[in-house]
């Protein structure tokens, strides 16, 4: 085994300086401290990281399938945080990791895999997601202050829900005031706003506003902006809303699904 885990962390090393979108550090058996080689892994990674391209981070801790839910859960937050703090310690910004999580143990069927102890080692360790500044797909800005063309999508990061909520934040509110008025200053630019929701199974298409207790998650989130725009002089010929639901994630965890965007129809 501990050759394995040898082999798994020269190939994390080996790759690094590559900057993969997801990166990977193992742990020992019930552990969550670093040995000197794995402060080494994570060294190379900061080292190879250009933090000028870099939105955010996000961290994810993961168990094998020993033990019991609370123990591992424990035991993998502890392995996320312990990569964080080393983040930390070498000059890395705490407000850049968005997400810290242990997501307990990895659960496998034991009667169908060849390689149990093989399975197990690569399920202890933590995750490391890099999320690149302005990576959000082509033909999608991050302002109204583009220049834009019909079929670009406007994704501003600041307006964002609380989960199960389609009420505005008070850093919501400040950014639609600015966006409303960019938009009377371009009065010939007409958009369809486009409600998203996280965290809903695939069994259903949208989430459940725990106000009105309805799955229209995604539809009232676009509506309440319709609505803050129309308050802000903001002409609704100009304007119309959709609920998408879960259908399109941006991939960059929960929190940025929990988003409207701006679909052009019109310039």
């Amino acid at each position: 085994m501990k050759l394995s885990l040898a082999i798994l962390l020269l190939s994390f090393y080996t790759v690094s300086a590559q900057q993969k979108p997801v990166e990977t550090i193992y742990f020992d058996f019930d552990r969550y401290d670093l040995t000197s080689r794995q402060k080494a892994v994570v060294s190379n990674f900061i080292k190879n990281l250009d933090t000028s391209k870099v939105q955010s981070i996000q961290i994810y801790g993961y168990c094998d399938d020993r033990g019991t839910d609370s123990y591992n859960f424990k035991l993998s937050d502890k392995r996320a945080v312990t990569i964080q703090n080393f983040l930390v310690r070498h000059g890395f910004k705490k407000n850049k990791i968005i997400i810290l999580e242990g997501r307990g143990r990895i659960i496998v069927k034991t009667d169908t895999v060849k390689n149990l102890q093989e399975t197990r080692l690569q399920n202890r360790r933590v995750d490391l997601i890099v999320v690149k500044k302005h990576n959000f797909g082509k033909d999608v800005h991050t302002s109204f202050k583009d220049k834009l063309k019909v079929g670009d999508r406007v994704y501003l990061e600041t307006i964002l829900f609380n989960i199960g909520s389609a009420k505005l934040t008070p850093t919501a509110k400040k950014e639609l005031d600015n966006v409303a008025v960019t938009l009377q200053t371009h009065p010939n630019l007409n958009f369809e706003i486009r409600g998203h929701v996280c965290c809903t199974p695939e069994i259903y298409n949208d989430g459940i506003d725990r106000e009105t207790k309805e799955r229209k998650l995604s539809w009232n989130r676009a509506r309440m902006v319709f609505h803050y725009l129309i308050n802000k002089k903001i002409s609704k010929s100009r304007m119309t809303y959709l609920g998408c639901g879960n259908k399109y994630p941006l991939g960059h965890g929960d929190k940025y699904d929990r988003r409207v965007e701006f679909l052009i129809t019109k310039i």
